[in-house]
């Protein structure tokens, strides 16, 4: 992130969505995606505006040749989280789904900005790229088949994250892989660094969705928000294992090394999907 966003994300925090500078008196929004090759969270600023019930974000930057690294984003996973500046001055923070306008839709919607703020015009005359227009949809999570939805893909995500960390101690355990005295071999290494950092993204993807959603949750359901806390507490404690583990994988660390690593990081999830599970299934599906 470079540090003029990153100045411009704190004074929207402390400012409850008023920023001044170049984006003084603009309708701005924070957009935090999951990046479609790291699995992290990236939060960025945007110019928004409001379309009914949804909002729209233009992919401009700033006419330059290529796409903004946050609608890349949005393209490989559709699910973000939206900051805005309310009328009493705080921030609300709300999930969202991301859908790209096409065709005659997105030509109406992208000349229409360009007729309340000349310097789109200008963006999409500077560029032979057609700038993209997003539409961010709030979720709702008043409904109870949303609620068995978010349950059930808790289930499913959970469940192919145990596979996949399963999968990943099993080759470490492998023949080839550090066995006794041998040194472990550099395919079966790199293809295992791999699998491991594949793995990593897709856990802090998750626990980022899972983070834009509690806050939606802890509305429909206030007997939870001391459990959404300790959830909140334990991603964190999860990212600082999974960032050590990431450390070791680029350290050339000792096979027993990152066995225990590995090992620690299994302890730390199975505990705290259960903890999730033994929450959040019962309140979004009580039937199940």
């Amino acid at each position: 992130m470079s540090d003029f966003n990153q100045r411009v994300i704190e004074e929207f925090r402390a400012n409850g969505g008023r920023v001044g500078g170049m984006f003084e008196g603009a309708s701005l929004l924070l957009l935090t995606t999951t990046g479609a090759r790291s699995g992290r969270p990236h939060t960025n600023p945007a110019v928004f505006v409001r379309d009914g019930a949804r909002l729209l974000v233009f992919a401009s930057n700033a006419g330059g040749p290529r796409h903004p690294a946050w609608f890349h984003n949005l393209r490989a996973d559709a699910h973000a989280t939206v900051e805005l500046g309310t009328p009493d001055g705080t921030v609300e923070r709300f999930a969202a789904r991301a859908v790209v306008t096409e065709g005659e839709e997105r030509d109406r919607l992208y000349a229409e900005q360009s007729a309340r703020d000349p310097a789109f015009a200008a963006y999409q005359s500077g560029t032979d790229r057609v700038i993209p227009v997003v539409a961010l949809h709030r979720l709702d999570l008043t409904d109870p088949a949303r609620h068995r939805a978010i349950a059930a893909h808790l289930v499913t995500v959970h469940d192919e994250l145990r596979a996949e960390l399963a999968e990943l101690r099993a080759g470490l355990d492998s023949p080839g892989f550090g066995a006794g005295p041998d040194a472990p071999s550099p395919a079966l290494g790199r293809q295992l660094a791999r699998h491991c950092l594949t793995f990593c993204g897709a856990l802090h993807a998750h626990h980022h969705n899972e983070d834009g959603v509690f806050d939606l949750l802890e509305e429909q359901f206030p007997d939870l928000a001391g459990p959404l806390d300790r959830m909140r507490r334990e991603h964190r404690v999860v990212a600082r294992t999974v960032g050590a583990l990431e450390s070791l994988l680029t350290s050339g660390a000792a096979p027993e090394t990152l066995r225990t690593e590995v090992d620690r990081l299994a302890a730390t999830l199975e505990d705290h999907f259960a903890y999730e599970e033994s929450q959040l299934l019962p309140a979004l599906a009580p039937e199940r």
